[in-house]
This record gives C-alpha cells, structure tokens and sequence, in this order.
C-alpha cells in the first residue's frame, strides 16, 4: 500500500481525504465554540449544504475556555445537550472573596461568600466544562444530525472574494496544512469564526477598535494537593503585595484553574510575556496563597496572555457606505469580534450567543422563509452586545487586577475587598448571560406597548422559562423546554379569565386565510415549522379536557397527519409555581408572547390583537401560499 505522495500527514494513512464540493450554501471557518454551535444548527437541515473547516488536524483536545453561563446551558437545551453538561460540569454555587488578614497582611484571609447565581435567574446553574469537551458536544450532535455533518480538518482558510452577483458568490480559498495544496470552494454565505487573529475579519477589511494589552495573566489547570479550605469553591483571592488569583474548581472532583495576576505589560516589549514559565506562575500562585501550601503534582494545560478590550466596527462585508445597497454574505462571529479578558468567562458564551442569533436567521433565508434583509440585523443586534461586553470587561479587569486597600496606607490606592464583592453581585447577570436586551431597532423587536399585559416576559430579552404541566400526559415541566435549535418561532398564548380570547385566537391561527401560520408555513411542510403555537390555560390540568381542546393546539404532523399533543399547559398549581404569577400574566386578559427562535421574546400582544400578530410576522417572513 502506498500513501504519503503528496506529503506525511499524521494519523491513519489509510483514512483518505474527502473530496471538498465544489459549492456550499454555508462555509464556516473555525470549530471553535461559535463555530461549532453555527453548524450544529445548520446541520439539521439536510437541504442547506453546510462545511465546517478547521486548520487544526483534529478536535480540541485540552484548555482555553471554561466557564458555561446560565443562558449558555438554556441554549444547550435547545439542543438536548443541557443534561449532559449539567451532569458533567463543576457547578459554581457560591463564591468566596480572600484579602490580606487584618492581623497580618503577609497572610490572607476570607471576607466574604456569596450565592453565585441569583435566586430565579434560571432553571440552570452556572457550570465549569472544558471547552474542548462542550465542542465535542456539538461535533457528536452535527454526526447525528439528519446532514451527517462532519468537519473538514486540516484546511486553513486564505483568502475570499466576493462577486457582485452569482448564486455563489464568494469564493473561498483554502490550504492543506498538511500538503499545502490550495482548494477553492464558492459559496453562498461565509461565517469567519476563526479567532482573535481572524484572517476572514482581515480579508473583509473589518478593524478591531479598543485597548491593546496592558496586564498578563498567566493560567494552569492543574492537579494539586494543598491546605488552602476553598479549593473547591471559586475563589477570588488578593495578597497584599504578590498579586491576585481567581481559582475555579475544575469538572471531575479534583482539578483546579489559577488566573495568575502577573502584573502590567511592558508596552515597549509585550513580548516578554511569551518567556514567563509554568513553573513561574505557580511560584507566584504559592506566595499568594501564603500562609496556605499548593503543591501541584500535575499540569494539565498553561498558558499566559495579555488582557486587552477590543471590538470590531463590523461584523459583516458591508461597508457603512453600501449599507443600503447591498446585502451582507460574509460575517464574522466570536473572537474574530471582540477580544477581552478570561476572568469574567463570557468570551466562549457571548461568541455562541452571536453564532445563536446569525444560525436561525441564515436557516430562514436558505430555506425561503425569510426575506435575505433579515441577514442585516444581524451586525446591528451583536455589535451592540459585543461592546457591553467590552465595557463591562474593561470595568472587571481593572478591579480584579488592583491590589487590596491597605488601612494603614490609604493614599496607595487599591480597590477594597468590599467593593471587589459589591461588584461581583452586581455583575451577576451579566455574567450569567442574562443582560442582554434587544432594543426595538429592527423588525424584529416590537415596541413595549403592551408589556403591562406580561411583565416577566420583557420584549428584547431572553424567554425566562418557568413550571407548568403538560395537559395531556399531565408531565411537570419547564414551559422553555418545548423550544428546539430549529429556526421556528414560538408563540406562547397565555389564557384570559374565561378563555374565549385564547379560543378565538386560536381559530383565527387555524383557520383565518390571515394567520401568520397558514400565510408563511410551506404547502405540506408541518404546521409548526416555521411558527410553533402553544397555548398556557389558567385552570389546574385536571380541569381541563385534552378532546375540548382547539384544533390549533392538536394539529395533525407527520406522513400519516397523527395528532400532536404536546402544545398545551396549565400552571403548575401542585408545587406552588403557578406561571401566570410568577410571570406578571394579566389573568383578565390574557397576552400572546412572541418569542424569536434564538428564545429572546420579540413582542407582547393582547390575545384579540390578530392582525397586529400578522403585521409583525409579514415585516420579514415570505408569503408562501
């Protein structure tokens, strides 16, 4: 047997290359985390041709990011992947604060412990999992999709252009890492999650804007034995003259994470950075946990970088001149976006949130249900997110990077330990991935003229799920459950009083030549495919009678037309949490809640507000019938 012809390439000589297509509806570049969610959720449409390429010869396999927001594993369930990280990961209950003991501040002391997430914030907690195995996550997830998705490893994107007209107008070229050879695939979109150094940000001539790199940090996870009481707790640790720490407890019981505070960068030699060992980060960790031990026994990954706050001006090909006159077909997603520090664990969550908001929105316009004007909000929507993140970063960094006030030296400066934990808690959502808000820009989030009718639910943020039971089956569950990573819009309908309104409604989705439904669902395409109606009753579930049901909510699905019974709730009235409370839901007149399929709620309507519910689908989705 012969092989190696073109070049040796590790692994199994015998695995041949796949022959890459000569087009693609979608090209991503980068499997990272914003990557990999992007393409697990076009892999669920076999009719949308999907690449996945990757410079690196294989999956991820140790370090970089960690930490899993709340919203993170809300999103995850999308994908029927939040019981999976939930049993797998560290779960970051309770915070401690240490500073410098009153006594002797060459020792260091705990000042504080706070409850990590609030109260309600989620059904989920906040998880620790290792980055490569949350990807792996999606990667298994794309092998079983109805594409059979796999990645295309080895292959380094080049360069792109983009032709002013074309089914596929942008060309791709890429390099074998392994032989060299370059490959050209043309595409319809390309999706750059290629990292800090994008080289798909470069070919588009986006520019990253913001503070370069002032303070190094230096990162281990590690296997360690040591007296210090908190190891299992995260930790946000300050020394009198040594530096700072935040230690997270690792997956699996007994590894650990040390951001290590190395100290200001030298502007004229940020280089210098590059040359600090392993061994000299833990040294500096030992003299900060003084009077405690760490003797470390294992690492298991390193590294040192450079704390900086940077976001780009755009995040897709259109030049604010041509904003009007062209659409966008390359974006740019993640890393390649913004660039902050790793303290606060929202890089690897906010790049999935972007690839969350751009994958739905690509799946509706490839399968015609959008029109391709959609694409542009887009930039709009996550450009804004990514510069929050960067304020509120830049804001964290410095405060996690001062060293503690000295009460017998005041004129030193320093950040307060008190401060330090009054930040923590104030910070909370953002860090759990709650602040995001979408403000009524673009057509996809509605005014709040009828908020008063679903307080809990406010428009431009995310669905906060909450306890209901499942008529039929009388199943207690998390109403935000029924949501999937499959582009469609839900609308909840949430009961009046005596529930003629919600009856009406629902003759009007079923059978009105003016419902949303009916107007925008495909000819023989499932009822619920484009937009997914549920319906909320105020009554307890055994008051209810599962054939007295509207038509709406039993809708026949499927080859054979068997009903679905699986779209109506009532509140959880046995545990206490009845939905309509917990949720402000106007019990007299009830409310529709129109949630986007990346689960943010876009509009708040009165039950009888048909036309205004048809209004707002009809600002971006196709008439099909």
């Amino acid at each position: 047997m012969q092989f190696y012809l073109n070049g040796y390439k590790p692994g199994d000589p015998t695995l041949q290359d796949a022959a890459l297509p000569e087009t693609a509806d979608v090209v991503i570049i980068g499997s990272g985390p914003a990557g990999a969610l992007l393409a697990a959720q076009l892999s669920s449409f076999p009719g949308i041709r999907t690449r996945l390429v990757e410079r690196r010869n294989g999956p991820l396999e140790l370090g970089q990011a960690d930490g899993v927001a709340c919203r993170t594993v809300e999103t995850f369930q999308a994908f029927g992947l939040a019981e999976e990280l939930v049993r797998e990961g560290y779960w970051v209950n309770e915070t401690v604060f240490w500073r410098p003991s009153p006594d002797d501040r060459n020792k260091i002391a705990r000042t504080g412990r706070v409850q990590d997430v609030e109260d309600g914030l989620s059904e989920f907690p906040h998880l620790i999992v290792n980055q490569a195995r949350l990807q792996q996550m999606l990667l298994d997830y794309m092998r079983k999709s109805p594409s059979r998705l796999e990645c295309d490893y080895g292959l380094e994107f080049d360069a792109l252009k983009v032709d002013a007209e074309g089914e596929y107008p942008v060309e791709v070229k890429l390099r074998d890492v392994n032989t060299g050879i370059m490959k050209t695939i043309r595409a319809k979109y390309v999706v750059g999650c290629d990292g800090a150094r994008s080289k798909v940000r470069e070919s588009i001539g986006a520019k990253l804007h913001g503070d370069f790199a002032n303070h190094a940090w230096g990162v281990v996870d590690m296997l360690a034995v040591t007296d210090f009481p908190d190891i299992r707790l995260k930790s946000a640790i300050q020394s009198a003259d040594e530096g700072n720490i935040l230690l997270i407890p690792r997956e699996g019981g007994y590894m650990v994470r040390l951001y290590v505070d190395l100290g200001e960068v030298d502007p004229n030699n940020r280089d210098a950075i590059r040359d600090i060992t392993q061994e000299q980060v833990i040294a500096t960790a030992q003299r900060v946990l003084h009077p405690y031990t760490l003797d470390v026994r294992h690492v298991v990954w390193f590294s040192v970088y450079q704390v900086g706050q940077r976001v780009t001006d755009r995040f897709d090909d259109v030049l604010p001149e041509h904003a009007g006159s062209r659409l966008p077909r390359v974006f740019i997603a993640g890393d390649a976006c913004h660039t902050h520090s790793a303290k606060a664990g929202q890089g690897m969550n906010v790049s999935m949130q972007d690839t969350f908001n751009l994958g739905w929105k690509l799946i509706s316009v490839l399968e015609g249900r959008a029109r391709p004007e959609l694409l542009r909000t887009y930039s709009t929507e996550r450009h804004a997110i990514a510069q929050g993140l960067i304020d509120f970063d830049r804001e964290w960094s410095k405060i996690m990077a001062s060293p503690p006030k000295d009460p017998a030296h005041p004129e030193r400066g320093g950040v307060d330990p008190a401060e330090l934990q009054a930040y923590f808690v104030k910070s909370g959502r953002f860090t759990a991935g709650m602040a995001t808000h979408y403000p009524p820009s673009t057509v996809l989030t509605a005014p709040d003229t009828h908020q008063a009718l679903a307080t809990g639910f406010t428009i431009g943020t995310r669905f906060h799920s909450a306890p209901v039971v499942r008529l039929a089956d009388a199943k207690p569950m998390q109403l935000g459950h029924v949501a999937r990573a499959d582009a469609a819009w839900r609308i909840y309908a949430f009961a009046d009083a005596s529930g003629t309104r919600l009856r009406a409604l629902m003759d009007f989705l079923a059978d009105s030549s003016d419902s949303p439904v009916r107007r925008f669902t495909p000819t023989g395409a499932d009822p619920d495919s484009v937009i997914d109606v549920r319906a909320v009753f105020q009554q307890y579930h055994r008051e209810l009678k599962v054939d007295e049901l509207p038509t709406m909510l039993l809708p026949p699905k499927g080859r054979f037309g068997l009903l679905d019974y699986e779209k109506a709730f009532a509140p959880d009235l046995k545990s206490g949490q009845d939905i309509f409370e917990l949720r402000g839901i106007d019990r007299a007149q009830g409310a529709i809640v129109v949630v986007r399929p990346d689960q943010y709620v876009a509009n708040v309507l009165p039950l009888d507000a048909h036309d205004a519910l048809t209004a707002f689908f009809a600002a971006f989705l196709i008439d099909r019938h």
